[in-house]
């Protein structure tokens, strides 16, 4: 998606550690018209597919899941990182490595909002090693719910998650693929 990659070129920048920072439009300030203009473009490549959710991952996929789910006509849904007093006793769970963090967590839905009778879309805003995008899928797996595919805002290519879940049979779009960044060189797109 050009709109994407040229923001990401106008206002990324490369840290160290391998780390994209797009917190100035994508993941702590939100540029509202981007969002949508992404959530449109994933909405339109699944529209067919009947998909009745739109799970990601707290915090960072919430965004783009609402505004995805807006072009979809249908709930968006969250897996939480820590359990709280109010989501009860009845969840689905599975396990992630946050590369960002550095640490590992449990990602958690409750039984009450997916199921066996959904069709979903996952959607989160990076994918590297693939560990929470294998996550929500397994939540799903777990929950007997089928998975129509990801729709993913940015995917370091060259970290190879991508390609290790696209030969396992599930369907992902990315909106902007990195083939490799750094400091001195930049991002450079597949």
């Amino acid at each position: 998606m050009q709109l994407l990659e040229e923001r990401i070129r106008k206002d990324g920048k490369v840290l160290p550690g391998d780390v994209l920072k797009v917190n100035s439009f994508l993941n702590h300030q939100l540029d509202a018209e981007l969002l949508d203009a992404v959530g449109a473009e994933i909405a339109g490549l699944f529209k067919d597919c009947g998909v009745t959710k739109v799970l990601t991952a707290e915090a960072s996929g919430i965004a783009i899941a609402c505004f995805v789910a807006l072009h979809l006509h249908c709930p968006a849904l969250f897996a939480k990182k820590s359990k709280t007093s109010n989501i009860g006793s009845g969840v689905w769970s599975a396990k992630a490595h946050s590369y960002t963090h550095g640490n590992d967590y449990t990602m958690i839905v409750s039984k009450e909002y997916l199921s066996g009778e959904d069709t979903v879309l996952i959607v989160d805003d990076f994918l590297a090693n693939g560990s929470a995008l294998r996550a929500l899928r397994d939540l799903c797996t777990e929950a007997g719910a089928k998975v129509a595919g990801a729709g993913i805002a940015i995917e370091k290519t060259y970290q190879g998650g991508g390609d290790e879940l696209r030969a396992e049979g599930l369907r992902i779009e990315s909106m902007a693929r990195i083939a490799s960044m750094d400091a001195e060189d930049g991002i450079r797109f597949c």
